[in-house]
């Protein structure tokens, strides 16, 4: 079965407005068959608020999975080498556990899954980083924060027994500058157009997204180029690839 899993970022206070809009727009293409990726705090000045967190369970009631997406979403960390080109080149300062080392990203994935399963009531999906950017430390502690499911750009995966559960790019979209909004927008196109052989196609949205006409013409085009692929929950994955004998030792 070919599968479609969209997915909203941001998901805070301090783009409830924008995430309603987002939610109304992906709703007329897969109902409440899509993931939130949730921020505890973000840029830690918009903590989860008790109107806020009466809609995240309404929502994850609903059956919208509830992932954790870091804790603050923002970048605290100094950068050498290739993880300094990545911070500058990749995202604005918010790629929040491309630096973190395993204590540091431990503590913070199990703040925010505590939180969000507090919040939910239920088990958090997974765990996303922000900008889908992960140190090798924070990679590792993944398994030992108890997540199910973890995703990057080019792949989801099953944290504990490393099983890869889809692969293939995420198509998105960016809004902070014109020329990456075209960019993006070519990629898109492009995307449309290669992954139709996919089993599994991921759309990943973002609060700016709502600010540009463009690009919300090009999120309808994308979900539209998909008629053969099912809307779909990352929980499915789980139960779609079997587990081999080598994942079970591992974990």
């Amino acid at each position: 079965m070919k599968r479609l899993l969209a997915s909203i970022h941001d998901v805070s206070p301090r783009f409830e407005r924008e995430v309603d809009q987002l939610l109304d727009r992906l709703r007329v293409h897969v109902g409440d068959r899509l993931a939130m990726l949730v921020v505890p705090d973000h840029w830690n000045g918009a903590p989860i608020t008790p109107a806020f967190a009466a809609k995240l369970r309404g929502w994850a009631d609903a059956g919208i999975e509830m992932f954790v997406h870091g804790w603050s979403h923002q970048d605290d960390s100094a950068h050498r080498g290739a993880a300094a080109l990545k911070a500058k080149h990749m995202t604005a300062g918010e790629g929040e556990f491309l630096g973190l080392d395993h204590g540091e990203a431990l503590a913070r994935m199990r703040r925010g899954k505590a939180l969000v399963e507090d919040v939910t009531g239920r088990a958090a999906a997974g765990f996303i980083a922000p900008a889908w950017l992960y140190s090798g430390a924070a990679r590792a502690a993944l398994g030992d924060a108890g997540f199910a499911l973890a995703e990057d750009h080019a792949r989801v995966w099953a944290p504990v027994g490393g099983r890869v559960l889809a692969r293939g790019p995420v198509i998105t979209w960016a809004s902070r500058s014109r020329p990456r909004q075209l960019s993006s927008l070519a990629a898109a196109a492009v995307l449309r157009r290669v992954l139709q052989p996919s089993n599994t196609v991921r759309i990943a949205v973002h609060p700016g997204d709502t600010r540009v006409p463009q690009l919300l013409d090009s999120i309808d085009r994308t979900f539209a180029a998909f008629p053969r692929h099912r809307p779909a929950a990352y929980a499915d994955l789980l139960r779609a690839v079997p587990v081999s004998r080598a994942a079970i030792r591992a974990s």
